[in-house]
């Protein structure tokens, strides 16, 4: 796995060709001032979730994607405008593309997020995923690998030992998920044929037991790593 270190993201930041700015965030320490830049029908949505801290992490996600996203097209958070794909991809859309000229049509972003931890990739004319997982009670990692990822990798899960097993499930996963995302189908279109050659892909080190992989449509490309800051970076 290549090492990763996360530093301090700019407060300004901006991208050039072949550079992917991927962003780390604690969800625990989210809310203000992110949570006040969403609009009424986020509100709405995050209000929804059965279970109240997972719209309570929904919501700050998605504020932390606005206020960054502002940052790179030099727009106001509020006037972001999200449209999704058929398989529930999010974009930039219609008055999102305003702000910096030549910047804000341009980007692509993808997100995920486990327990607390939130991971934003952010680039130029590229299409992207991300997927970061924490480990889940009571699974079976051989029986879904074999449903999901297939039999080799089944087989190669069981001859190790928890909770090695485990790890490695969750780094075949993450892998997995990250280039149907960049594809923009997700789990939902797993069995879509995807257009064009498949992503470059790319582990990212968090601390366990999280696991992390990046995909980018066109790659290699240079990978930056930052730490999410309401107040810097």
């Amino acid at each position: 796995m290549p090492q990763t270190t996360w530093e301090p993201g700019p407060p300004t930041p901006s991208l050039t060709a072949g550079v992917v700015d991927v962003w780390c965030a604690d969800l625990a320490s989210g809310g203000e001032p992110e949570g006040a830049l969403l609009s009424e029908h986020e509100r709405e949505r995050a209000a929804r979730y059965v279970r109240t801290e997972d719209g309570v992490r929904w919501g700050r996600a998605r504020g932390i994607v606005r206020a960054l996203l502002a940052r790179y097209a030099a727009a106001e958070p509020s006037a972001l405008r999200f449209a999704e794909g058929l398989h529930g991809k999010p974009r930039l859309a219609g008055e999102a593309e305003q702000g910096a000229a030549g910047t804000a049509d341009r980007l692509r972003f993808n997100l995920s997020h486990s327990g607390d931890v939130l991971l934003v990739a952010v680039t130029l004319d590229r299409e992207v995923g991300v997927d970061v997982e924490l480990p889940r009670r009571a699974t079976d990692h051989v029986a879904i690998a074999r449903r999901i990822l297939g039999d080799e990798e089944a087989e190669r899960l069981q001859a190790l030992d928890e909770p090695e097993r485990e790890r490695e499930f969750l780094r075949a996963w993450v892998r997995w998920e990250a280039v149907l995302k960049c594809h923009g189908v997700g789990i939902g279109g797993a069995d879509t044929t995807p257009v064009g050659p498949e992503p470059w892909i790319t582990e990212l080190q968090l601390d366990p037991p999280a696991a992390a992989a990046l995909a980018v449509e066109r790659g290699p490309c240079t990978v930056r790593c930052w730490q999410w800051s309401a107040a810097g970076g």
